[in-house]
């Protein structure tokens, strides 16, 4: 009598265990009674009638990464390049992902290949690493429209690796290299250039401030001999006019007849030192009249009154 309640209960606790399914948050499990859709499990506590009802297929509803496995793809130039990458894709109604297509999975990976295939088919190599963003977006596009009948959503597409041959790569460093050597040259020659102009800027500059200093120098001199000739002769005019103003004075005459003559006999003094020539005039002897000379040009040189 134990054994057969103990064997009552086990029956009841799996009877209770296959009667009550928890469904995880984003998650969905595929209800089919007697082997037809019944309905979609949502996340919580379900009920369902042992032996009649199954869990045919459980989905998660998350944003799943799916790979791309590498592949070769001709390019419209007839290069080979490996390619592969990764998709990301979400199931948006279970139902359609369960009865659509036998598995999305696998459909999404065939589908972005043949894409890929196709979309590298129409760029040249050169192209292929321009045009990422392009490729990534015909994949999406393409895949997306085709999966409307599977209840996937494709949301995005990337390219991982793209790998041309070696024989292309080292074609690619050498073009690459020639290019750096070519972009060096331009550099230099325009650093030549721009420190020649430089060069031939500051000799100019100099050249002009060199000038244009000369040229201030001259008159600068130029402003001081005249200040000085201009002084010179406001000095000898004053003096004359000093000269002038002492003969009108009484006793000034007789004062420039002693001065005549002390110079008269001071310069043939100097006269005799200088040299054992001497050129005497005539009228040496007669001292008195050379004085009278020079006086009679000093009283033709007084203002009339």
């Amino acid at each position: 009598m134990s054994t057969s309640l103990i064997v009552l209960l086990v029956l009841v606790v799996l009877t209770v265990l296959m009667t009550v399914k928890v469904v995880p948050q984003q998650t969905a499990y595929i209800l089919e009674r007697l082997g037809k859709f019944d309905a979609v499990l949502q996340p919580g506590i379900n009920f369902i009638i042992p032996f009649f009802d199954r869990i045919a297929y459980k989905y998660t509803l998350k944003e799943t990464a799916i790979d791309i496995p590498e592949q070769i793809c001709i390019t419209r130039d007839n290069v080979q390049v490996r390619m592969d990458g990764v998709i990301f894709i979400q199931v948006i109604d279970p139902k359609k992902a369960a009865y659509g297509i036998a598995d999305h999975s696998f459909a999404v990976i065939q589908l972005a290949q043949t894409t890929m295939r196709s979309e590298i088919g129409k760029l040249d190599l050169d192209k292929t690493f321009e045009e990422r963003m392009t490729i990534n977006r015909a994949v999406v596009e393409s895949i997306d429209e085709a999966a409307i009948g599977w209840g996937v959503k494709v949301l995005r597409y990337e390219i991982k690796n793209i790998t041309p041959p070696q024989s292309v790569l080292n074609a690619m460093e050498k073009q690459m290299q020639a290019e750096r050597e070519r972009r060096a040259v331009i550099l230099q020659s325009d650093g030549e250039k721009q420190a020649a102009v430089n060069v031939a800027e500051g000799q100019k500059q100099k050249a002009v401030l060199e000038s244009e200093g000369l040229r201030l120098r001259q008159i600068n001199e130029a402003e001081g001999e005249a200040a000085a000739l201009r002084s010179v002769a406001e000095a000898t005019a004053e003096s004359i006019r000093l000269v002038a103003n002492a003969i009108n004075t009484p006793g000034g005459l007789e004062a420039v007849q002693l001065k005549v003559a002390d110079n008269y006999v001071e310069q043939f003094g100097k006269l005799a030192k200088a040299g054992n020539t001497l050129i005497l005039p005539a009228n040496l002897g007669d001292i008195s009249s050379l004085i009278a000379t020079a006086l009679t040009v000093v009283k033709s040189s007084e203002p009339k009154k």
